[in-house]
């Protein structure tokens, strides 16, 4: 039998998966009613709506006027894509990489694209690589948070302003949650579906004036794919950044994340989103210092995230298994609270170590995160009983 008593307090809303993110707070379908269906993109009304995402954007991250914002396919994946297969070539290349996204673009430049004067820094799961080997002659690949590590750069002090080549960040678990740092920042990336809860599918592209310079000066030695041209005639195609999306987009899904915008400006705009996400990473690691069996994954306070929050079980009859049992166990943890609705899909990242991920961007409330750390420690004690009977 348990020895932690089962707690009676339930979180309002289950939804802590780090991808899709849990919706605004007070989101119904209702929020969808305007939504321009069956209306072309292209429309006076369409490219008015999707031009609004674009202002917001800007309005509430603070990007500056010179900067283009994009809106294009494939979630984070296709605009990171986008950017690399665009970009990249025309000088060596720095690789920092400390979880499996990271590592899976270091595979796609070294294996798609086969350049060769690329360095990979990396570290393991937990860790950051020494941001001052970085050599900022080279163009620099990066994610500001690892999503699937719980780790985030501290700041961007570690890049210069008068950097040579180009920084491209892919700032899908970061950006409406942390301070980027846009002078610092080349290419910047992310999703609808992270921080702001938005709908899938859906990428949105930041360039700064040296990326567009980049683009118009360099043409790659492989060819593009038409989703992926950014340019025509050897200019950058404003067009892209002026509502006219390269493909058809969603409406339904700008309907979506406009309704997160206009939220984010209620409630104060980034800071208060900053604030509320810093507010469950507070919440965790009160929880955390008073634990005996977790502990963050990421090794030093400093770089902890704050919305993609990874932790190791630690409790001695965890720490005893195999790799293998380990999985099992932290896996039943997780469908235990599934089971109950607690919470869902807070399982760590498949390549990550066995443990536990939980989405706490500000779309979540604190007081949702109060309730959950109870049951999580009734969890792990009621699964304990498989393994130390």
């Amino acid at each position: 039998m348990s020895n932690v008593d089962k707690p009676s307090k339930r979180p309002l809303n289950s939804n802590f998966s780090s991808g899709p993110c849990a919706k605004r707070p007070g989101w119904t379908p209702d929020v969808l009613a305007d939504a321009l269906l069956g209306r072309s993109h292209r429309s006076a009304p369409g490219k008015k709506r999707i031009q609004e995402v674009i202002d917001k954007t800007r309005l509430i991250l603070g990007i500056p006027e010179n900067y283009r914002i994009g809106i294009v396919a494939g979630s984070d994946t296709g605009a990171f894509e986008m950017a690399l297969w665009s970009m990249l070539g025309a000088r060596g290349v720095d690789m920092l990489q400390w979880e499996s996204f990271g590592k899976g673009w270091v595979g796609d430049v070294i294996n798609q694209l086969k350049l060769h004067n690329v360095r990979e820094l990396k570290s393991g799961y937990g860790k950051l690589p020494d941001l001052n080997e970085v050599d900022f002659t080279h163009d620099v690949v990066f994610t500001w948070n690892g999503t699937t590590s719980g780790v985030r750069v501290p700041n961007g002090d570690w890049i210069p302003v008068d950097r040579e080549g180009l920084t491209f960040c892919d700032a899908t678990s970061a950006v409406f949650a942390m301070n980027l740092e846009w002078n610092k920042l080349d290419v910047t990336t992310y999703s609808w579906q992270k921080v702001m809860g938005g709908e899938a599918q859906h990428g949105m592209l930041v360039l700064s004036p040296r990326a567009v310079e980049r683009l118009e000066s360099y043409i790659p030695a492989w060819p593009l794919p038409k989703i992926f041209r950014l340019t025509s005639g050897g200019k950058l195609n404003e067009s892209v950044f002026k509502a006219a999306t390269i493909n058809t987009p969603s409406m339904l899904c700008v309907e979506d994340a406009l309704d997160g915008l206009n939220w984010a400006i209620r409630i104060g705009g980034l800071k208060s989103l900053i604030e509320r996400s810093e507010a469950n990473l507070t919440v965790i690691a009160q929880w955390v210092e008073s634990s005996n069996n977790v502990e963050f994954l990421a090794e030093d306070f400093k770089i902890q995230s704050c919305t993609s929050v990874c932790l190791n079980i630690t409790c001695d009859w965890f720490v005893s298994l195999s790799k293998e049992k380990k999985e099992d166990a932290a896996k039943k943890v997780v469908v235990l609270l599934d089971k109950e609705n607690i919470a869902y899909d807070i399982g760590s990242y498949r390549d990550a170590p066995p443990g536990l991920r939980i989405w706490c961007g500000g779309t979540i409330e604190v007081d949702d995160v109060k309730a959950l750390t109870p049951w999580i420690e009734w969890a792990i004690s009621e699964i304990s009983i498989e393994y130390t009977a």
